[in-house]
């Protein structure tokens, strides 16, 4: 069974991806500021250990990652503040090396992934204007986890992601936007959390990206 740190826990994505590695019988460390947001789940679950830490202080990585198969990252930022990314990813790069986690899988953007050849799906016309910042900042951020030392994967969501059924059923890509023959790009949250784990277990994209779509 896998042991996992996973960081950002309590957002939308994090919840998701906690619970599918519950399901799967995995030992997970969530690494959170305040443990007492998942101290009632924590009691449900005897794979479940809380630990309190900071995603944006080196020495919470480090100590997150020691002893773990893979270091999860669901971060996401404050409206607002899209630079926390970058440092957000020089923290973890530095603290899986120094831990000595077996691999770090990060929770990215789909704003840098192509839509046609040179072309990201963040510079199309289409593309809401308000979504930018964050999609420039998680492209900085890929960056420093692609020219990193570590085995890491960034897993880009599809164009929309949102709550919804776990299906297990989805398609699989790499820097390309995955879409429907309507040229529908969406990916339920619980599916993404499927593939996600999936990718923790058999490790198809090691340095490098993947993507998901229906």
């Amino acid at each position: 069974m896998l042991k996992i740190a996973l960081f950002g826990a309590t957002g939308t994505i994090g919840k998701s991806i906690l619970e599918e590695a519950l399901r799967r019988g995995y030992e997970v460390t969530a690494v959170l500021r305040d443990i007492s947001k998942l101290e009632k789940l924590s009691k449900q679950h005897e794979k479940l250990q809380l630990k309190t830490g900071d995603i944006l202080v080196p020495d919470s990585v480090t100590e997150a990652a020691a002893g773990k198969d893979v270091v999860i990252s669901a971060f996401g930022p404050k409206f607002g503040e899209e630079d926390e990314l970058s440092e957000v990813a020089r923290t973890l790069v530095e603290g899986v090396r120094r831990g000595g986690a077996g691999r770090l899988i990060v929770v990215g953007g789909a704003g840098s992934l192509e839509v046609e050849p040179g072309v990201m799906l963040m510079d199309t016309p289409a593309f809401p204007e308000e979504w930018r910042p964050i999609a420039r900042a998680h492209a900085e951020a890929y960056e420093i986890y692609r020219n990193s030392d570590i085995d890491w994967t960034y897993f880009s969501p599809a164009a929309v992601i949102e709550p919804g059924e776990r299906t297990g059923n989805f398609r699989i890509g790499t820097n390309q936007l995955v879409t429907d023959e309507l040229d529908n790009s969406r990916i339920s949250v619980e599916d993404y959390a499927v593939a996600l784990l999936d990718e923790a277990d058999e490790g198809h994209f090691i340095r490098s990206r993947f993507t998901v779509g229906y």
